[in-house]
């Protein structure tokens, strides 16, 4: 259930007040376009919203779980020349690349 109520539809005006928050220009065309859009974004939330979901449980996570739970393998590492081989400034005999300096 949502915590306010959604608009019937997205007015040229709004588009054009959301634009001025993101700084873009739109083209009366534009404006238009996406207010059509946008519109028809909220009309797919409402049917969403009408779908009976009251046998159906709470997702925890829609991310898999699958191999979560498997045991830990010790596989060789890719060899330090290969890591460095495509580094732009590596320091191939001391085994390290080189980044620039973030803090002065």
């Amino acid at each position: 259930m949502l915590l306010f109520a959604m608009p019937d539809q997205f007015t040229v005006a709004q588009v054009e007040a959301v634009a001025a928050l993101a700084r873009l220009e739109l083209g009366h065309d534009e404006r238009e376009r996406l207010a059509k859009q946008l519109t028809d974004i909220l009309e797919y939330a409402r049917q969403v919203q009408r779908i009976d979901t009251s046998g159906v449980a709470p997702t925890a996570s829609v991310a898999s779980v699958a191999g979560a739970g498997r045991e830990d393998a010790v596989v060789p590492s890719l060899p330090r020349d290969v890591a460095l081989a495509n580094a732009p400034d590596a320091a191939v005999d001391a085994g390290l690349f080189r980044v620039p300096r973030v803090i002065g």
